[in-house]
């Protein structure tokens, strides 16, 4: 019988993680890599070759791929790209990127409301839907998107991203009913309020809605991309078989509160 342990290891695996390059995504691609993964990341900027090199040189195996997500043909091209420098093998996505924007509803631009999903939820199903089509040939894989504390409740001044994180919710439920059956599973972590580059202006423009999310979280602080690793590394591995189609909160217990 296989050593319990060894469900949880992700060695000789191989996965994609877009946002890779920073914040959150950044954490997930570490623990992935960590815990024996090769692993393809997608960032918008020149940084992704660098931040990809730099583990390389930590003894790991990463790919950096350059891409504006914001473009559909960019996907298209991005995933490939992953996928040869795997040498055309898949058995986890990670959908990290996503991008904020910040007014009153009534001011909202269209363009940055188009922006966001274009980032935060189209892109996110043309990636699965890549995916998807590549694991379903090998019967197996994990997909893991990133929802959000606003796939739960609306929040304020960000309409476009709570929608967009509501998708996310809709989204991995849908993707689950088709596939988990056919060997593909499919979740979401929902992190609670972190310290990332996203909500940094949360405290000097809306200080009130800092100090009351503050004060709900039972831990007492916001969370890091340290705190995603482990459950990333779960989802991602053979200990989680029976588990798919779940929007599960990594929130320092706000939802409970």
């Amino acid at each position: 019988m296989k050593d319990f342990l060894e469900k949880f290891s992700l060695k000789g695996k191989k996965a994609i993680v877009t946002g890779g390059t920073k914040g959150l995504g950044y954490g997930m691609a570490e623990g992935l890599l960590e815990a024996g993964c090769e692993v393809a990341i997608i960032g918008s900027s020149d940084k992704t070759k660098s931040t990809a090199a730099a583990f390389v040189e930590q003894g790991y195996k990463c790919h950096g791929v350059k891409a504006d997500l914001r473009n559909t043909q960019d996907n298209y091209r991005a995933f490939d790209d992953c996928l040869a420098a795997l040498n055309g093998d898949l058995d986890i996505l990670v959908t990290a990127a996503g991008i904020q924007r910040r007014h009153r509803a009534e001011d909202f631009p269209i363009e940055e409301w188009d922006e966001v999903m274009s980032i935060n939820l189209r892109s996110v199903f043309i990636m699965c839907q890549l995916a998807g089509k590549t694991m379903l040939k090998q019967s197996s894989g994990r997909i893991i998107n990133i929802a959000s504390m606003t796939s739960f409740f609306g929040s304020e001044l960000i309409p476009a991203y709570a929608a967009s994180k509501g998708g996310i919710a809709q989204l991995t439920k849908a993707l689950s009913n088709e596939w988990s059956s056919k060997g593909v599973n499919v979740n979401a972590i929902a992190p609670g309020y972190m310290v990332t580059k996203l909500t940094a202006d949360m405290k000097e423009k809306n200080p009130k809605q800092y100090e009351e999310i503050t004060g709900r979280i039972p831990k007492h602080r916001w969370g890091q991309a340290e705190d995603l690793k482990g459950l990333s590394v779960f989802l991602s591995s053979e200990a989680s078989s029976y588990i798919t189609g779940a929007i599960i909160p990594v929130d320092g217990g706000y939802l409970g509160k």
